[in-house]
């Protein structure tokens, strides 16, 4: 028999979860109410800030109470909900400051209040869920499900939901009418018709409906039939026989449409907030190019004639072609369009050498950036040559460039640099491309940037 508090289990570790959020606010608030200065207006108008504090994140704890529910959830989402959560909350505080005119609160105090407050949160948020996952596996909390249809869709299905994630699913059996597959397929519990029968006197909370679309009457039957009795209802595309990957929901007036991949930076708001990290942080660098961009130009015309930029077109968002700046760390020559630089490039100078394994020879690309052409993290570009060659062959090689190229990217922290003598290396590069585009995030960013340097630091045996 289904567990009867089984359902009681959601409500109570989201009540838990929204309790211990209001501890952090508190404990945030006490570190920076006790090492304040006595005469700052955090401290004397200290309750009041405590009350509108508090005040102030009940609609956030509201708002955000479903996220905690959900069942598959990444860290870097944790984190951006987490963000998203201060946001609301800093928000709703600062209209209650003004409107009450509480005079004297420092700007910075309040700062560092809400630095710390999202530091805890986000501690606690990621904790919870890692504990979530400890009592789902225990038996707790979990979700009884069946999957009708046992096809090629149906069996993957199966699959991920067995995986050891700790989601909180119980898988209860397939139905499907083909009844040859009954001992073939684990817990094979009939034909369609016994759906209903099963499901009531299993107590399922969720039926999975992997049937095909030709098959309407069933399908039909069956969401009647969850309507009826308060059951979940799911239908997996068939587009899942074919296309393995992630697909994205979204409505276009009144139909359902799929895309094939969710891209962040499609948002006015995200791009317009990457845009402006790229402006400030390249102004930031550029500032000091004082520091850099003189010692770099004499090294480079001591090590060989020619000019001190190496300037070349390379494909850029949506394909359009630009020049990308660089130090020059080659001495001058004509292959230099078509062909790739290797290990032991007798074209390379030695400072150029030194140039490319600290990445000092991009530097020049904060130009690009702040022209628009290129942005501080995405895919890197590439020689036009490449372009051309590469997208006839390597699946998704296109897609790269929905974003901005970058001075660094995700492909590239992760070792994929360098030559490219075969054909697999530049498409694992393209796949780490892709997989930033569809979970680009600002965290995202500045832990490239962040890995970006500890390489440059560490050198890298692929930088050349």
């Amino acid at each position: 028999m289904k567990n009867k508090n089984n359902g009681r289990y959601g409500y109570l570790l989201q009540t838990i979860i929204v309790i211990v959020d209001f501890l952090c606010l508190n404990l945030a608030f006490f570190l920076v109410y006790l090492f304040s200065d006595a005469n700052e207006g955090f401290v004397i108008h200290g309750k009041i800030v405590w009350l509108l504090l508090n005040f102030s994140y009940v609609p956030v704890a509201f708002v955000f109470s479903h996220f905690h529910n959900e069942r598959i959830i990444y860290a870097d989402r944790v984190f951006i909900k987490a963000l998203m959560s201060i946001g609301l909350h800093a928000l709703i505080f600062g209209i209650l400051i003004l409107f009450l005119q509480v005079e004297d609160v420092s700007n910075k105090t309040i700062l560092l209040y809400f630095f710390i407050f999202f530091v805890l949160l986000s501690f606690w948020w990621v904790t919870s869920r890692l504990l979530l996952k400890r009592i789902r596996r225990k038996g707790m909390n979990f979700r009884r499900i069946i999957i009708v249809g046992a096809g090629k869709t149906g069996q993957l299905l199966y699959k991920n939901l067995q995986s050891d994630a700790g989601y909180g699913y119980k898988f209860m059996g397939f139905f499907d009418d083909n009844i040859s597959l009954n001992g073939k397929i684990p817990l094979y519990r009939g034909t369609t018709d016994k759906v209903e029968e099963f499901a009531l006197a299993e107590h399922i909370d969720e039926i999975y409906c992997a049937l095909p679309g030709s098959q309407d009457e069933k399908i039909l039957r069956l969401i009647r039939f969850t309507e009826l009795n308060m059951i979940r209802f799911y239908i997996i595309p068939e587009i899942n026989r074919y296309v393995f990957k992630r697909m994205h929901y979204h409505m276009l007036g009144d139909v359902p449409v799929l895309t094939l991949r969710d891209e962040p930076l499609e948002n006015p708001f995200s791009r317009f907030f990457k845009r402006s990290f790229d402006i400030i942080f390249s102004l930031i660098v550029l500032l000091f190019s004082p520091f850099w961009l003189l010692p770099a130009a004499i090294a480079v015309k001591l090590s060989s004639p020619g000019p001190v930029f190496f300037v070349q077109r390379r494909t850029g968002y949506k394909g359009r072609e630009f020049n990308c700046y660089k130090f020059r760390t080659m001495r001058v020559n004509n292959d230099a369009d078509h062909k790739q630089a290797t290990r032991n490039d007798p074209r390379k100078t030695k400072i150029g050498e030194f140039f490319r394994k600290t990445n000092i020879d991009e530097l020049p690309q904060f130009i690009n950036v702040l022209r628009g052409d290129m942005s501080v993290v995405g895919p890197r570009p590439h020689m036009l040559r490449h372009t051309a060659d590469y997208s006839k062959v390597v699946d998704k090689y296109m897609v790269r460039h929905f974003v901005r190229p970058g001075l660094t990217g995700w492909a590239q922290v992760n070792g994929l640099r360098g030559e490219t003598k075969a054909l697999w290396q530049m498409e694992r590069r393209v796949e780490f491309d892709v997989w930033y585009i569809e979970n680009w995030n600002f965290w995202l960013d500045i832990k490239i940037i962040f890995k970006t340097i500890v390489n440059a630091l560490r050198g890298e045996k692929n930088a050349f």
